[in-house]
């Protein structure tokens, strides 16, 4: 099982080197490397600060919903847990998917807290973070169109229309699994049973739970969400402090932007930065490669010639260089005393 997880995330990572090295060679490698020695590194610094408070703003967000679920953490505790957290989807292909199982474990050994508790915490905060997003980024959609001729731009429009329909579809798909929560709750069991007995029959050392063991853990995760989700002043919070969160992620683009001497509306970035998570949901460790993608050709394609392709891939590498890095640097150590604390 281990080595069928490394295998992945080798492959993950070799095709992100082969993605992002076509970003590079299609934006022009020596324009790249003559325009990011051009930076500004004290604007390149205050990206590092963006990032730090966004980490920080999301740290916040999964201690408020640990609160609700009678789970007590550090602020400085959390954002170091959101940070290992990161490292988990950063290293996983399929980031957050494959990420949370691993942050569910690191909350569990930090908190004490069971693992089906933290489990429900990491997802509700990865649900509630989606809601800011689409609303920031309309936000800016809105404010970028009283400024540009928004209907001349037919890739613009594409992009706005992926921010409606996501709008819709994706709240609507949350209420209706929330709505047959119940029989989705037996078949999570009737699936999972036979699955971890066999794990526990294989595995040395680890007994096997009864049925009962397993329909009272997944039990547990069903009603830590929905004590997440009666908590009004909770959400409120959480929400709160997402909000803030995505706003520093658009401000450290923002900023790069800055640092190179091309600076941008931040209106485009204030929508651009959410599009571009989007990507994250490719097979790709933490989507390296694909969000560049999506980030840089989006960004052309808004700014035209007064941009272009290769000066906007300047500054989403700077961007994504920090908010990639910084939290796979701080993350990984967590996860390694973590790792040595539960041995």
């Amino acid at each position: 099982m281990a080595g069928g997880n490394l295998r992945a995330t080798v492959v993950g990572f070799g095709a992100a080197v082969i993605v992002v090295g076509l970003l590079v060679w299609v934006s022009g490698v020596d324009r790249l490397v003559a325009t990011l020695r051009t930076a500004d590194l004290w604007l390149v610094g205050l990206v590092f600060v963006a990032t730090l408070a966004w980490l920080a703003a999301w740290g916040v967000a999964l201690r408020t919903v640990l609160d609700v679920l009678g789970v007590d953490i550090a602020v400085h505790s959390s954002f170091l847990v959101f940070s290992g957290a990161m490292f988990s989807n950063n290293v996983t292909p399929f980031g957050q998917a494959g990420g949370e199982p691993v942050t569910a474990l690191l909350v569990s050994r930090v908190t004490d807290a069971e693992y089906e508790t933290g489990l429900a915490a990491i997802a509700s905060v990865d649900t509630l973070n989606f809601v800011p997003s689409i609303t920031l980024a309309l936000v800016g959609v809105g404010y970028y169109a009283t400024e540009i001729a928004l209907g001349q731009n037919r890739n613009v429009l594409l992009a706005v229309g992926a921010v409606v329909v996501l709008a819709v579809a994706v709240p609507s798909a949350v209420y209706a699994a929330w709505q047959r929560r119940y029989g989705l709750e037996d078949r999570v069991i009737d699936r999972l049973t036979p699955v971890i007995r066999w794990l526990g029959r294989v595995v040395p050392r680890l007994s096997p739970p009864s049925p009962r063991d397993i329909e009272r853990r997944i039990n547990g995760f069903f009603r830590a969400i929905e004590r997440v989700a009666a908590d009004p002043r909770g959400l409120a919070i959480a929400l709160g402090f997402s909000a803030l969160g995505w706003l520093a992620q658009a401000t450290g683009l923002w900023l790069a932007f800055h640092a190179i001497g091309t600076p941008v509306n931040y209106s485009l970035v204030l929508f651009a930065v959410p599009i571009g998570a989007i990507a994250g949901v490719t097979p790709l460790p933490g989507g390296v490669g694909g969000i560049e993608w999506v980030l840089a050709t989006l960004l052309a394609a808004a700014t035209g010639p007064a941009v272009g392709f290769g000066t906007a891939t300047a500054a989403v590498v700077i961007f994504r260089g920090m908010v990639y890095w910084t939290p796979v640097a701080i993350g990984g150590v967590v996860m390694s005393v973590a790792g040595v604390r539960g041995r």
